[in-house]
């Protein structure tokens, strides 16, 4: 079975739009995705293969993930957020591990957004010990900190925004942009949910906050007040 993902993957490479993938995505030495390697399939086009091959094993699933090109690793990230959301409760309890147990291969910020909150934020919402956030939030690994706190977005869902601002304190002096932009984007979706909860959060740790994070969680804000935060 993996012989055909792999083929079907393969069919469909666009070497003129992988070069500009590979630019996007900072593949150049010493940046975020260094070394990363792409055949130039767009997301509806992976989405349709994992879809195709839902029915893969954790183990096939686990060779895709391992693989060193990224739209091989998007379908298997795709896969397995397809079986989770089907799959009964012990099956979404062995994938949730799975993907814990897989972090390593879940290396850019697409593959992190498009599966952590549908996996890992929707299981621990459900689960008394959600240290597991934290212990990723502390890990120092750039992708494993982008998901703890990307995956609290399944918590905003539910209207517990407490995680969010738990792990977004945690960042607060962290030096990666890709970690203020996601904290930010996360801050602004709780503030969906909750103005004066994510105005308290900013009042109190303004002076601490990156730009950054700052302009992607006022983003919502009216103008005036937009404009009242930039200026403290």
């Amino acid at each position: 079975m993996i012989k055909q993902v792999l083929k079907e993957i393969e069919l469909h490479k666009d070497l003129k739009r992988a070069k500009l993938l590979a630019r996007f995505f900072k593949t150049g030495k010493g940046q975020y995705g260094e070394g990363d390697e792409f055949f130039g399939l767009t997301v509806p086009l992976s989405r349709k293969i994992a879809l195709q091959y839902k029915d893969l094993s954790l183990r096939d699933t686990a060779a895709l993930l391992k693989n060193k090109v990224h739209e091989v690793r998007l379908v298997g990230v795709l896969v397995l957020v397809h079986k989770y959301k089907i799959g009964n409760l012990k099956e979404k309890n062995s994938i949730a591990n799975f993907y814990l147990k897989n972090t390593r291969y879940i290396n850019n910020w697409d593959l992190v957004d498009l599966s952590a909150p549908r996996i890992l934020g929707d299981y621990l919402f459900y689960k008394n010990d959600k240290n597991i956030l934290l212990k990723l939030a502390k890990s120092k690994n750039l992708w494993k900190e982008r998901i703890a706190i990307i995956s609290t977005l399944a918590f905003i869902f539910h209207d517990d925004l407490n995680w969010t601002f738990k792990i977004a304190k945690i960042f607060l002096s962290h030096g990666h942009d890709l970690i203020h932009k996601a904290t930010g984007w996360m801050l602004r979706e709780a503030g969906k949910k909750d103005t004066q909860a994510l105005r308290k959060f900013l009042d109190i740790n303004i002076s601490k906050m990156p730009r950054t994070m700052l302009r992607y969680a006022i983003e919502r804000f009216p103008e005036k007040l937009r404009l009242q935060y930039l200026k403290k």
